[in-house]
């Protein structure tokens, strides 16, 4: 009979995995917060939810409780080096670098010039209304790794799986319910035909430091082979290399003597799987030569060029280059699916992580555990037709309390979109999915390889599932088995 009830019940969608799992015990204060039934027993109905429902008011008058159990968690590194796929950096012989948001970094200043000179543009040039003029930048608003739908207008949070973050959808400042995204998208699922109008917001400014280039000097001095790799034009890179090295005792043009390549304007991502020629780019007379390239001098820079005549010529390996870069498509892509090994330079990392590490992030956190694991024990309890409201008033009360967890946690990072990494429902960001699938290494900043031997072996955790820097809180830290 037990058995054929427990068939029943799984037919028809009773039956959570959570009723299986090792009941919830307590660790200290927190005994009453988690102690939860894991069997069915005939009669289940009303008297099984009141019983959630008194644990549920149980957990509410011990939320104080939680920072005991949470304080001996370990605290993940801001300036650590994240690892998705196995790298010996003794194995690496050479190494890439792009240049903006790479190798230099540019302070919030520049965003607002850029967003000025783009509503002159507009007013002055395609004549949008001057009122446009009035708007200025807002710094809080945008994070990295939305997407913009030229077709619908809209700018988005898409999740791991490519589904649209239910509070992440705005038109212009207007954020979107989740009525109004199913009725302009049909679904929260972007498919391929949608994709194709959505454009992925991958750049970030961020403030200029020089102290990457101790970095890159023992890199040298280890023998290592270094290259640029840029969009930029060799003016601007100039000019900023110039700046930065103004304290580092480097004299006129000499930052190119720690690269072997400097390569201009190369057009990426096309780089990667184009034909098109290198050019030697005449830095005095800003010409370009049409003579064809067969060696790189370490005293002349190239323009544009395309992968395969770059191994051609330089004859390195695949397996023994890296190349670093931010931007997650344009930079990473590319050399990823070519066998170089990768490794993102991501800023917003290290805040977030701080955030993450903090007591108001895993307070949040350790509640919403403990909710989603009420929350599958209602959904597994019988409860029959004439007692369904008192099942609806708890899941009711439930789903009122996740909601307030995830936005507390949402607005510790930015109040319109949430983390970077991470969407709403606590579930890995599109953003993590290209970290994932393009980076093999991911760090906050270049310097932080200085804490790290050359001779390291960098290696995901055993135990990882996504993104290794994404410490969450388990329901299991609450019990013992």
């Amino acid at each position: 009979m037990a058995l054929a009830r427990l068939r029943l019940l799984d037919r028809y969608g009773l039956l959570s995995p959570a009723l299986s799992a090792t009941a919830l015990r307590s660790l200290g204060d927190l005994r009453a917060l988690c102690t939860l039934s894991t069997t069915l027993r005939s009669g289940a109905g009303e008297d099984e939810i009141e019983r959630i429902r008194r644990e549920f008011d149980d957990a509410k008058r011990n939320y104080l409780s939680i920072p005991a159990a949470i304080k001996d968690m370990p605290k993940m590194n801001p300036q650590g080096i994240y690892v998705n796929k196995n790298v010996k950096l003794d194995d690496l012989q050479v190494y890439g670098f792009d240049y903006d948001y790479t190798l230099s970094h540019y302070s919030e200043h520049l965003q607002c010039l850029i967003y000025d000179l783009a509503k002159r543009h507009l007013v002055n040039e395609l004549k949008y209304p001057e009122s446009c003029l009035q708007y200025e930048y807002d710094r809080t608003f945008p994070i990295r790794g939305l997407y913009y739908d030229r077709l619908k207008g809209c700018l988005l949070k898409l999740d791991f799986f490519g589904s649209i973050e239910p509070d992440g959808c705005f038109f212009g400042r207007q954020r979107l319910s989740l009525s109004e995204i199913k009725e302009l998208y049909g679904t929260r699922h972007i498919g391929r035909d949608q994709a194709r109008h959505l454009v992925g917001l991958m750049d970030v400014f961020c403030f200029s430091e020089s102290q990457v280039f101790r970095f890159l000097k023992m890199l040298k001095e280890k023998g290592k082979k270094l290259f640029l790799l840029t969009n930029s034009p060799f003016y601007f890179v100039d000019g900023g290399m110039r700046y930065l090295l103004e304290d580092q005792h480097f004299d006129g043009n000499s930052w190119r003597e720690l690269f072997d390549v400097v390569i201009a304007q190369a057009n990426k991502p096309t780089f990667y799987n184009s034909d098109h020629p290198f050019r030697v780019y005449d830095t005095q007379k800003d010409t370009l030569t049409f003579t064809a390239v067969d060696k790189f001098l370490p005293d002349q820079v190239y323009y544009h060029g395309c992968l395969k005549s770059f191994l051609q010529i330089t004859k390195w390996k695949g397996s023994e280059v890296i190349y670093f870069g931010d931007h997650l498509l344009s930079d990473l892509r590319g050399p990823s699916k070519a066998g170089w090994r990768t490794a993102a330079v991501i800023r917003e990392l290290e805040d977030e992580i701080e955030i993450q590490n903090g007591d108001s992030y895993r307070f949040q956190q350790a509640k919403l555990s403990i909710i989603h694991d009420l929350l599958g024990k209602v959904h597994a309890a019988v409860v029959s037709t004439e007692k369904g409201q008192v099942y609806k008033a708890l899941l009711n009360e439930l789903n009122a309390e996740r909601r307030q967890c995830r936005s507390g946690m949402r607005d510790l990072f930015n109040t319109s979109f949430g983390a970077t990494f991470l969407t709403d429902t606590g579930r890995e960001s599109s953003f993590s999915y290209h970290i994932h699938q393009y980076a093999d290494i991911y760090t906050s900043k270049l310097e932080n390889f200085l804490s790290y031997a050359p001779e390291s072996w960098l290696h995901p955790p055993h135990d990882i599932k996504i993104m290794p820097h994404n410490a969450k809180v388990p329901a299991s830290l609450f019990s013992t088995s």
